[in-house]
C-alpha cells in the first residue's frame, strides 16, 4: 500500500514542498560551502566553523555505511545480467530446480482447474528466482547461512568496474557518466512506450491521477517525502560538498543546483530506493518477460540498472575519498597514494559487504538501508548543517561569501529556509519518527 502511494499524484504534494523547503535550500547550502572552501566533506566545516567539524565526520561514517551496502545492488543486477544470455529467461517459467511445487504461471494459469486454496498458496517464477536462486534467503537474520560465492563474484566485478572508474579522479569519471548517465533514458522511454499499451494501463493511469488525498493527512506520508528528497540528491552525505570543490571559486553554483535537480527528476530514483529492491528485481523484471525478445530487453533493462547504480557509487566513493585526502593532502596527494586510498577502501568495502552476500544477507542489508543512510540520520545532519551557516557562521555572512563567488545574492527565501524553514521542518519530522519507536 505504501509503495503504491509513493507511485501516486498526491504523493508529489508533500514531495515538493519537502524539494522547495527543504532539497533546494540543503542541496545549495552544500555546493556553495564546497565551491567556497574548496575543501572536502570534514575539513570545510573546519574551514567555517570548527566546532561544527563533527558535522564533516557524520556525513563520512554514512557515507562508509552507504559504500558498503549500496553496491550490493549492483552485484544483483549483474547476477540478472549474467542471466539473461539465453533463449528464454529463467525467471519467466517454473519447471527449474529451485522452483517449488506452488511455483504458477500466472499467465497461463486455467482458472477453471484452480481451486482457491491452491492459489492462496501460489508463487510466481519471478518471485521464486529473486528469493531461492539469486538470495536463498534464509528464515531470519540469525542464520546468516552460506556465502552465495556467485554474487561474491558479481560483486567484486562491480567493485573492479568502479574502482577503474574513479581511479584518475573526477577527469576519469568524468568521460564515464557520459555512456551511464545518458543510456538509462533511451531504456526508460522504451519501457515507458511499452507500459502504457500493456493490458490494464489506462487503470493505472487513473490511480496515478486520482489518488486517495486523505493519505495527506497521514504524517508518515510526509516523512517518507523528506527521507525521499534527502536520499534521492544524496543531500547530507558530503557528496556535494565533495563535488562543489572541484567547482572553479566563480562558477555559478546557483544555477547549476536549480540545472541538476531539474535533470534528475528524470530518473525515477526515487521508485526504486523507497521501495526497496523488490520493485527492481520482481516487478520490472516480469514487465521484461511479457515483452517480445524478452532476453534481449532484460539485457538492457538490466544494463540500465547498472548504469544507474554506477553513477551513484562513484559518488559515494568520490566523496569519502576526496574528504580523507584533504585532511592529509601531505600524506594522499603524492604520487599514487590516492589510488592506492580508492583501492584500499574498495577492498574494505568489499570485504564487509559480502555478509550481505550469504543467506541471510538480505536482512543485513535492510537494517543497513533502514537506518545507516536515510531517514533520522539525514534530518539529524541537515539541522546541524543550517545552524551552523545560519545562525552561527551567519546567513548573510554566507550570502556575502556566495556573492562573491557568483556576482550576485540568491533568493532571500533560501536564507530564511537556512534559518527557520528547513531545520524547523527537519526536527518535526524526527519527532515523529521518534514516536514510532
Amino acid at each position: 500500500m505504501k509503495i503504491n502511494f509513493l507511485l501516486s499524484c498526491a504523493f508529489l504534494i508533500p514531495y515538493v514542498v519537502f524539494f522547495i523547503c527543504c532539497g533546494i535550500p540543503v542541496f545549495f547550502l552544500e555546493t556553495a560551502l564546497g565551491q567556497f572552501t574548496s575543501e572536502g566533506g570534514i575539513t570545510c566545516w573546519r574551514k567555517v566553523c570548527p566546532l561544527f567539524e563533527g558535522i564533516g565526520y557524520a556525513t563520512q561514517v554514512i557515507e562508509a555505511h552507504l559504500n558498503v551496502y549500496y553496491i550490493i545492488i549492483l552485484a544483483w543486477a549483474i547476477f540478472y545480467l549474467f542471466n539473461c544470455f539465453t533463449t528464454e529467461l529463467p525467471w519467466a517459467t517454473c519447471g527449474h530446480e529451485w522452483n517449488t511445487e506452488n511455483c504458477v504461471e500466472f499467465q497461463k494459469l486455467n482458472m477453471s482447474n484452480c481451486s482457491p486454496i491452491s492459489l492462496q498458496n501460489a508463487t510466481s517464477p519471478v518471485m521464486e528466482f529473486w528469493e531461492r536462486r539469486v538470495l536463498a534467503i534464509s528464515d531470519g537474520i540469525e542464520h546468516i547461512g552460506n556465502l552465495r560465492w556467485e554474487l561474491a563474484l558479481c560483486l567484486l566485478a562491480a567493485w573492479t568496474i568502479c574502482y577503474f572508474c574513479i581511479w584518475k579522479g573526477t577527469k576519469s569519471t568524468g568521460k564515464v557518466v557520459y555512456v551511464t548517465a545518458t543510456f538509462p533514458y533511451i531504456m526508460l522511454m522504451i519501457l515507458l512506450i511499452r507500459g502504457v499499451t500493456l493490458p490494464g494501463a489506462s487503470e493505472g493511469i487513473k490511480f496515478y491521477l486520482y489518488p486517495d488525498i486523505s493519505r495527506l493527512s497521514d504524517p508518515q506520508v510526509w516523512v517518507d517525502a523528506g527521507t525521499q528528497i534527502f536520499f534521492s540528491y544524496a543531500i547530507c552525505l558530503g557528496c556535494l560538498t565533495a563535488l562543489g570543490s572541484y567547482n572553479n571559486y566563480n562558477n555559478n553554483c546557483y544555477s547549476t543546483t536549480s540545472g541538476f535537480m531539474a535533470y534528475e527528476q528524470g530518473v525515477p530514483i526515487a521508485e526504486v530506493a523507497e521501495s526497496g529492491p523488490g520493485l527492481a528485481f520482481i516487478a520490472y523484471p516480469k514487465a521484461v518477460t511479457m515483452m517480445p525478445l524478452s532476453p534481449l530487453w532484460a539485457t538492457l533493462f538490466f544494463m540500465m540498472l547498472i548504469f544507474l547504480g554506477l553513477d551513484s557509487q562513484f559518488v559515494c566513493v568520490e566523496s569519502l575519498v576526496t574528504a580523507v585526502v584533504d585532511m592529509y593532502p601531505k600524506i594522499f596527494r603524492r604520487g599514487y597514494r590516492r589510488e592506492l586510498l580508492i583501492l584500499g577502501l574498495s577492498i574494505v568495502s568489499y570485504f564487509i559487504g559480502l555478509i550481505m552476500l550469504t543467506e541471510g544477507g538480505m536482512y543485513v542489508f535492510q537494517l543497513f538501508d533502514s537506518y545507516a543512510a536515510s531517514g533520522m540520520c539525514l534530518l539529524f545532519v541537515a539541522i546541524f548543517e543550517c545552524v551552523c551557516i545560519g545562525w552561527v557562521y551567519g546567513s548573510n555572512r554566507f550570502y556575502d561569501n556566495i556573492e562573491d563567488m557568483i556576482g550576485y545574492k540568491p533568493l532571500s527565501l533560501i536564507k530564511w529556509c537556512w534559518m527557520v524553514l528547513t531545520p524547523g521542518i527537519c526536527a518535526v519530522s524526527i519527532e515523529y519518527l521518534s514516536n514510532l519507536f
